[in-house]
């Protein structure tokens, strides 16, 4: 007999081995009789500094047991459960003359072209930018001072953005992709604990390995990799793909996965230009705030034994109004980055390693903007709007990549500058003071101002005790939707094209990507046999 038993609570200084015992009593049987048990989900419960508890989710497997019957009558965190299947589509009989052809290396092109490889159909990936080493000596010196390359960045590369962006594989979807897709993390180097850890994170030192393992994992399969093979021109021939111009030459396709990621907006002008149908759409944008990590520790736990047991302490906070303020993507012990996929912008992010060990905690602070508050309906007007203001940004802060910064509290004060930064940023290439109402839209600067004081008070005056702003975070998601028909999966008047994850505008981080992807692939499998050649 298998059941689900939610709600089980360990004050966090107990190992997890005495789960089994604690749910065991649960079940009012002897915790001998368990024959097996897995975590299923694990989330930390600080709403009291006193006692810092672990919530977790466990299956338990026991023989029949009366007691057991009885306790799930009468129990409402007790529940029969049946493992849910993985579901794997019969190969499709329509004939693909050539294999597919997967754009784009990040969690979606990764996956899609794993579960395509996986099941026979040897895809070739095209990535713009370069394998992953190469882009980590680019990137180290770039924060140490050296020039902007336009096609080896922190965007752009094996892995993609994610591959340098932190690592978190929060999502709020769950079922058998999402395991799928987790494990198959694992197997490509991660924690084992990714997949039950309510805020798993790789850490940006650990994924520049997990995206070799998995390139190799697609190549022991048949899989191809092209780096450094920018797609200029997308083809077609009676409503369907026909080929591909890139920066390596043409191919013919029958079929292409389309997961570039959010920042490849010369493709979604390509795209556009060419006839693909695509929409404006809601998207996020913001600052991102730096405070003490030692400040953020205290505040969470309360007891300084719980940081030796827990490491850097996070938070995810919210300010409920007209349009919603909120963290995101928070990275304890981390570092700001220059998200910036442009000459002559500036954009910021965060990451942090695996061990969250700098003294700096930061976060994004984000509202959405809506389609009907842009100046225009053209379907790249977010990306317009994303351009200005990185470019007054980039110019603000002089033009060599230092990033806009300002005293929260001077923000707050009608956009008082900040004549000299007293406190340290932990953005690499330097900061420079200026007013973030210049890089933001004024009615963005307008909620947050509203926001700020409100998420301070959530956490007992300790977000904007010595806090900074930089700034601008305009790509919290993208601005722009590629059409998809709901059933096939294909972009409208465009046969074989599968528009996937963020860049397509259908996903919101790794892991929603990642199973956007798969679900792809599947849909791919599902129609069409197997290449015999290519």
């Amino acid at each position: 007999m298998l059941f689900r038993i939610t709600n089980l609570r360990l004050p966090v200084e107990q190992h997890e081995t005495e789960l089994v015992a604690a749910a065991a009593a649960r079940l009012g049987v002897d915790p001998d009789s368990v024959c097996n048990w897995k975590t299923l989900r694990k989330s930390l419960d600080a709403r009291s500094r006193n006692q810092l508890c672990f919530v977790y989710s466990v299956l338990v497997e026991i023989p029949k047991s009366r007691a057991a019957d009885e306790r799930l009558r009468d129990d409402p965190h007790i529940a029969r459960y049946d493992v849910p299947k993985f579901d794997e589509p019969d190969n499709g009989t329509q004939p693909m003359r050539r294999r597919p052809v997967v754009v784009g290396s990040g969690p979606a092109g990764l996956l899609a072209a794993h579960y395509l490889a996986q099941r026979g159909y040897r895809p070739l990936i095209l990535e713009r930018g370069p394998e992953v080493k190469r882009r980590v000596q680019a990137i180290r010196a770039f924060e140490r001072g050296g020039s902007f390359d336009e096609e080896n960045n922190y965007l752009f590369g094996e892995g993609g953005a994610g591959c340098f962006s932190d690592g978190k594989l929060t999502c709020r979807i769950s079922g058998p992709d999402v395991d799928w897709v987790l494990q198959r993390f694992v197997e490509c180097g991660a924690r084992e604990s990714i997949v039950y850890e309510q805020r798993a994170h790789l850490g940006s030192n650990r994924l520049p390995l997990i995206c070799r393992n998995f390139r190799r994992r697609i190549t022991e399969l048949g899989g191809e990799f092209r780096f450094s093979c920018r797609v200029e021109e997308l083809l077609s021939r009676a409503d369907c793909v026909c080929g591909l111009a890139t920066s390596s030459g043409h191919l013919d396709i029958d079929v292409v996965v389309l997961g570039i990621g959010h920042s490849a907006r010369d493709t979604y002008e390509m795209l556009w230009r060419n006839g693909v149908p695509m929409r404006s759409k809601a998207f996020q944008l913001g600052l991102r705030i730096e405070q003490p990590q030692e400040q953020i520790n205290r505040h969470k736990y309360g007891k300084p034994q719980y940081l030796d047991l827990l490491g850097a302490a996070d938070y995810a906070l919210v300010a409920r109004g007209r349009r919603n303020v909120f963290t995101f993507c928070m990275c304890a012990g981390g570092v700001v980055i220059p998200s910036v996929s442009e000459p002559g912008m500036f954009c910021t992010n965060g990451m942090s390693r695996s061990r969250h060990d700098t003294p700096f905690a930061n976060s994004g602070v984000m509202t959405t903007l809506h389609p009907a508050n842009l100046s225009s309906d053209h379907p790249l007007a977010g990306v317009a709007l994303q351009r200005q203001f990185e470019s007054a940004a980039f110019r603000l802060a002089g033009a060599d990549y230092r990033a806009p910064i300002q005293m929260a509290r001077d923000f707050l004060d009608q956009g008082t500058p900040s004549s000299a930064c007293t406190w340290p940023s932990s953005h690499l290439r330097g900061t420079r003071p200026v007013a973030m109402d210049n890089v933001l839209p004024t009615e963005i600067c307008r909620l947050l101002r509203d926001a700020l004081p409100v998420l301070d008070a959530r956490m007992q005056g300790q977000f904007l005790n010595q806090a900074t702003l930089v700034g601008p975070e305009m790509r919290g998601s993208s601005p722009v939707r590629i059409d998809r028909d709901d059933v096939t999966g294909e972009c409208p008047g465009w046969g074989g094209l599968y528009p996937v994850g963020e860049g397509a505008g259908y996903a919101g981080g790794i892991v929603t990507a990642a199973v956007d992807g798969l679900r792809a692939a599947k849909k791919i499998v599902g129609r069409y046999a197997p290449p015999d050649d290519f």
